[in-house]
């Protein structure tokens, strides 16, 4: 039985072995025919994944350069905007002293103006005031003075006078 036993343990040894070579077989099958596209179409997915990011990445980069070419663009138009403004200020206020100034020499001009005016009006009637007064007091020193005598002889002469001078205007 020795034989024997030893003939089953040679034939369950070697019928593990085909078992197991069969087994590596039919898992190397399976592997190819069911696994190996399944790892193929991951690995081609992550692939075009990665080949997407990298095209993301390349367009943001892209659209970083425009960003910062837009930036820089920016600051030189807000310098640009502050130099105007700045020019503009200084050739605004020149121009309101301009007009101030003007303005101040025509106020200055019409006071004077204004001035003689007042001047030229406090004058005459300085003179109309002295007049009335001058005729006030030769009224009185008149009346004083002249008799009813003198007051005819006077009347008379003016109305010869005004004659004489009517008669000479005539021819």
């Amino acid at each position: 039985m020795d034989a024997e036993a030893q003939k089953f343990e040679e034939i369950a040894k070697w019928s593990q072995i085909v078992c197991a070579i069969v087994f590596l077989l039919f898992l190397i099958w399976a592997i190819r025919k069911y696994i190996g596209p399944a790892i193929d179409a991951a690995t081609k997915a992550r692939n075009a994944e990665l080949a997407a990011a990298e095209k993301h990445r390349d367009a943001v980069q892209a659209a970083v350069a425009v960003a910062r070419g837009e930036v820089e663009a920016a600051d030189r138009d807000a310098l640009s905007i502050v130099s105007r403004a700045k020019s503009d200020a200084v050739r605004e206020r020149e121009d309101i002293l301009a007009a101030a100034k003007a303005d101040g020499e025509r106020v200055v001009r019409n006071a004077e103006g204004e001035l003689e005016r007042a001047r030229m009006a406090a004058r005459a009637s300085l003179r109309e005031e002295f007049v009335r007064k001058a005729l006030a007091s030769a009224r009185t020193a008149a009346a004083a003075r002249v008799d009813a005598t003198m007051n005819s002889q006077l009347v008379g002469t003016t109305i010869d006078s005004v004659e004489r001078e009517r008669a000479g205007a005539l021819n």
